[in-house]
């Protein structure tokens, strides 16, 4: 993983002292290679041991290591991860604008892809192809990509059960059975409800996955398998499209997986997609 991005990945889980750390250099990621590991210990006004013991928490040896590790991941994106795009000429908005958000989208969903490792991708699709029912759940904008994802795990021949409710997800606990899985959208993973309907599906012998945002969060911590999208941005609005945009990449390569993991489903999937297109044509 990218030292920028497992710095993002992490730093919900960090120290004080370790997130002003962290945030100094996913600001000033393009700079670090003018700071000595003293320099920026003056810089932010700790102790020279906290930004050494910070680099070696992520897994490098020193300092120098990460610094160097930066910098490559700065050369590889061509700029500053972390700046905003610069403001385009009022005659060259459209095309500018439109670059750039293309250039975000990408690279969010590169950083997506590598924040999910193959190994946990693989045994989700195992326990999605295995479960003798799916329960679907998400609130607000995460039922939008709840429904989404519902209907064309349906279109598998999969059993899915989708809520936008948690009074009606938590009747239909009772349904659940040993097995069954839980995928609970959650851009931020923090509503209370989330995690009690996580862990009473759990105790009725569940599995759950949660997809939420990379940051440390409740229902990711305690789920037994965890999708997770990265998306950042300094324009909220640009955020939010990146989030989705990284979202959908995730859940369609998911979706992929799924019928390349087990041939019948490919077959249940054209059956029905013949019958949607009987009906809209009849």
């Amino acid at each position: 993983m990218p030292p920028l991005l497992k710095i993002r990945t992490e730093r919900g889980q960090m120290s004080a002292i370790e997130r002003r750390i962290a945030d100094f250099i996913l600001d000033n990621a393009h700079l670090l290679r003018d700071y000595s590991s003293q320099q920026l210990a003056s810089a932010l006004g700790i102790s020279q041991s906290s930004v050494v013991k910070f680099s070696q928490k992520l897994g490098f040896k020193g300092y120098p290591d990460l610094k160097y590790s930066i910098g490559e991941d700065v050369a590889r994106a061509g700029a500053d991860p972390q700046q905003a795009p610069a403001e385009p000429d009022i005659s060259d908005d459209y095309l500018r604008l439109g670059d750039a958000l293309r250039r975000s989208k990408a690279q969010a969903e590169e950083e997506t892809r590598q924040a999910n490792p193959r190994e946990e991708i693989e045994r989700i699709v195992q326990l999605l192809d295995g479960a003798p029912k799916l329960f679907v759940y998400g609130l607000g904008d995460d039922g939008l990509y709840a429904r989404e994802f519902a209907m064309r795990l349906s279109l598998l021949g999969l059993l899915v059960v989708p809520h936008t409710d948690p009074i009606l997800m938590l009747a239909n606990l009772s349904a659940a059975r040993p097995g069954d899985v839980l995928l609970m959208f959650s851009e931020f993973g923090k509503l209370p409800q989330l995690s009690q309907l996580s862990r009473q599906f759990q105790d009725m012998g569940g599995k759950v996955v949660s997809i939420t945002r990379h940051t440390a969060n409740p229902l990711r911590a305690h789920a037994d398998a965890a999708l997770v999208v990265c998306a950042h941005d300094r324009a909220p609005q640009v955020a939010q499209l990146l989030y989705r945009s990284a979202m959908h990449a995730l859940l369609d390569f998911l979706f992929v997986l799924l019928c390349h993991a087990n041939p019948d489903r490919q077959q249940q999937l054209a059956v029905n997609l013949e019958r949607i297109d009987h009906l809209l044509d009849s």
